[in-house]
């Protein structure tokens, strides 16, 4: 029931939302419920006091109650719909920390990158130089701006006190602005099955005082050790009830390069390969990159990347060196630690 009795505005808005829909609809379905067994006990075969009236076809009266109670139903689900879809975009900043106190120039708010991995989860926060490893911290009234990614499957990242889920998907970044008004401890998972160890990808999230968060900081600063591309390589492979971990230390770049999924360097980024598609293609010089565009942390290794087919003229669209509109990209630069 954590849903219903939130602990953050943008929950707390989004339970309101679910009570004015279900109360709306209730308008219709609750007179409807009582008037189909009102109808079946005042006309059933036995009673014969009941009004018998075989020719009656119409009633102008009933049909604009009929018609206007849900048209006026509609109407008002559609407004309170449009409204909500736009002010709890999960991507719009917000725009208050709690009702009656908005965001000012003054109100502080703290960025955190979310990386789903299997199966667990990793928080960076950019700002403080730390990250932590199925451990989420905020201080209370602070607007949270998160950045989500994956390294390998679609998971879905939710705190039901804090906010409503929001994916996270390899490649790609979603985004989620929270606030947490109330001190204490909640709890975190994963929404999406993304495979064995699903049922265990679970977190502490942790309501705090800005004192008490400003000492958390502290901890996890004096007794992680360093997060780098090689500490990061190691973590990512698949495992099961991670405990807690701290890292004091954290590669500059490191969640960019997870997001565009070429933390290990030996693959390409994203924004590479989307860069030799805007120019074209490579031509067959593109062979060269298919190992370094295999993601699969899981189960691919080289052996198993699938030969591309030798016949290059029939891939209709792209230009294999024949012609004089691209020709062969250079190299793409692998990216810095």
């Amino acid at each position: 029931m954590v849903v219903m009795a939130p602990s953050g505005d943008v929950a707390v808005q989004q339970r309101d939302l679910i009570v004015v829909s279900t109360v709306l609809m209730l308008i219709i379905i609750i007179p409807v419920i009582f008037l189909t067994l009102f109808f079946a006990w005042k006309y059933r075969q036995s009673n014969a006091a009941a009004p018998y009236d075989p020719e009656w076809h119409h009633s102008t009266r009933l049909e604009l109650v009929i018609w206007s109670a849900p048209l006026a139903i509609i109407i008002a689900l559609g407004a309170v719909t449009w409204i909500s879809t736009h002010k709890l975009d999960p991507f719009r900043p917000l725009d208050r920390v709690r009702e009656g106190k908005p965001v000012t120039t003054a109100t502080r708010a703290l960025n955190v990158e979310v990386v789903a991995l299997d199966w667990k989860w990793l928080f960076f926060y950019p700002d403080l130089g730390i990250a932590t490893v199925n451990e989420l911290a905020a201080p209370v009234d602070a607007p949270i701006n998160f950045r989500i990614t994956a390294s390998s499957v679609m998971n879905s990242f939710f705190v039901p006190a804090l906010a409503g889920q929001i994916y996270a998907m390899p490649g790609m970044e979603t985004k989620l602005h929270a606030v947490i008004n109330k001190p204490g401890e909640y709890q975190g998972l994963s929404a999406n099955y993304s495979g064995a160890g699903f049922s265990h990808m679970r977190f502490k999230f942790h309501g705090l005082s800005q004192a008490d968060f400003d000492q958390w900081v502290q901890q996890v600063k004096s007794t992680g050790g360093p997060l780098g591309r090689q500490e990061y390589l190691a973590l990512a492979k698949p495992s099961q009830q991670e405990p807690v971990r701290h890292f004091n230390a954290v590669d500059s770049g490191l969640f960019d390069a997870i997001l565009n999924m070429c933390a290990d360097p030996s693959k390409m980024c994203i924004s590479q390969m989307m860069d030799i598609d805007a120019k074209g293609g490579a031509g067959k010089d593109s062979q060269e990159n298919r190992e370094r565009l295999v993601y699969d942390n899981r189960n691919a290794e080289a052996d198993d990347v699938t030969p591309a087919p030798h016949d290059m003229q029939s891939m209709p669209g792209m230009d294999m060196g024949h012609g004089s509109s691209g020709g062969s990209a250079a190299p793409a630069p692998q990216p810095s630690n």
